[in-house]
């Protein structure tokens, strides 16, 4: 049986921080699990989240010319699994990640979806499963009952939804500027056990 392919998005900045360490751990799990991953690191790789005038003239064609998007497309397509690692701001997915799904997102047979009369069709359904990691100063609690659970019903329930991802599951860190050293322990282990459920 050929071995599954997972795909990680990270989307954080510093390598110091609380989301790198949920990186680390999921690089170093999968690898012992003979799991297969491929890394797309948005700040690492240098990726620009915002559209030119040539690449937006690209985009009802299903083409570009920036060469990480290329990239990025084939190993949508080519995964199993996505997983996504990043932090909450200002109550929603940040402006990079938010780039990556405006510019990456192409239209067209093929790619990531079409559109009809009705509506989006996506076509990433090789991608059977997703988990969404974040972090967040603000608990959990309050993004789902306070603040309009837009993680949930935006990114995922949407967003990932229309490009064919139907199973997703979002875990969350609130509260971690205040966290013990046991409760982060305790979800870089959530993590790690997640990541191997595809």
């Amino acid at each position: 049986m050929q071995s599954k392919s997972i795909l990680i998005v990270y989307c954080h900045p510093y390598p110091q921080s609380f989301n790198h360490a949920i990186l680390t751990h999921l690089e170093k799990n999968l690898t012992n699990h003979g799991l297969h991953y491929q890394l797309i690191d948005l700040y690492g790789d240098h990726f620009q989240p915002f559209y030119d005038a040539e690449e937006l003239r690209l985009f009802h064609q299903g083409q570009t010319h920036d060469p990480l998007v290329k990239r990025y497309l084939d190993q949508l397509k080519t995964a199993d699994g996505i997983i996504f690692v990043t932090p909450i701001w200002w109550n929603s997915i940040p402006g990079m990640l938010k780039g990556f799904i405006d510019k990456v997102m192409k239209e067209g047979d093929g790619l990531t979806h079409t559109v009809t009369r009705t509506g989006i069709s996506g076509c990433l359904t090789n991608l059977k499963h997703a988990y969404v990691f974040t972090t967040s100063t603000s608990p959990t609690f309050w993004f789902r009952i306070a603040s309009g659970n837009g993680i949930q019903k935006i990114f995922i329930n949407k967003t990932l939804e229309q490009l064919g991802i139907r199973k997703a599951k979002w875990y969350n860190f609130g509260n971690i500027s205040h966290a013990t050293k046991k409760q982060r322990t305790h979800y870089l282990m959530t993590c790690q056990e997640r990541s191997l459920h595809f």
